[in-house]
């Protein structure tokens, strides 16, 4: 099992803390907000723990499920105490009203996060892909990711599958611009031709 620390409190962070502790994962939360950290380490249980926002995160790898806007400045703010980690990027980089991605084209939110963190920190891509709300209950879903560094990537698959969830490697980083895309596309369709958000984004083999 692997050692995971979540850099945020939100729903996200709750859903994917939840199945962290269910697949038998050592899960540390850290917020800005202690007490609130302190709250959802206590309503995950399975020996969740609190640690300090800005100080070297416990786990072997690194959940950032704060808004986009927030990933960059965040990993800057920790710089060395990523020195190492497997920093996976969760965000949808989407403009306000949800009808464009607010990077540049050509590149990614993860991408810029790269370029944040210390060399030696590799990114991950995935979980952008699904929402919170369908991660929650525990659903056998498929989870998209991208990541230039084999083992990296490696450990992130391993982590996913540790959730009773199924990694589907898209590639490179540069791949990532194509998830984030998706994730625009999902709430599009959630707003459109679904109706709701109560879906997932999954690949059907025909073979």
């Amino acid at each position: 099992m692997s050692s995971i620390s979540i850099i945020g409190l939100g729903g996200m962070a709750r859903a994917i803390g939840a199945r962290a502790v269910e697949g038998g994962n050592a899960v540390e939360v850290v917020g800005r907000d202690a007490a609130k950290a302190k709250d959802l380490a206590a309503a995950l249980g399975g020996g969740a723990t609190v640690g300090t926002f800005g100080t070297a995160p416990a786990g072997d790898i690194v959940i950032l499920a704060v808004p986009n806007a927030s990933a960059v400045p965040v990993v800057a703010q920790y710089g060395n105490a990523l020195v190492g980690k497997v920093i996976i990027d969760i965000t949808n980089p989407v403009n306000a009203d949800a009808t464009g991605l607010v990077t540049p084209d050509g590149t990614s939110a993860a991408q810029e996060i790269a370029k944040a963190a210390p060399a030696s920190a590799h990114v991950v891509k995935a979980f952008n892909t699904v929402f919170g709300h369908v991660l929650a209950p525990g659903r056998p879903l498929d989870v998209l990711f991208a990541g230039d560094d084999a083992r990296a990537k490696a450990s992130v698959s391993a982590f996913i599958e540790s959730l009773g969830l199924r990694p589907l490697d898209a590639g490179g980083l540069e791949m990532a611009q194509w998830l984030e895309g998706a994730g625009l596309l999902m709430i599009s369709l959630a707003r459109h031709g679904v109706g709701d958000f109560n879906f997932s984004l999954g690949v059907s083999s025909l073979s």
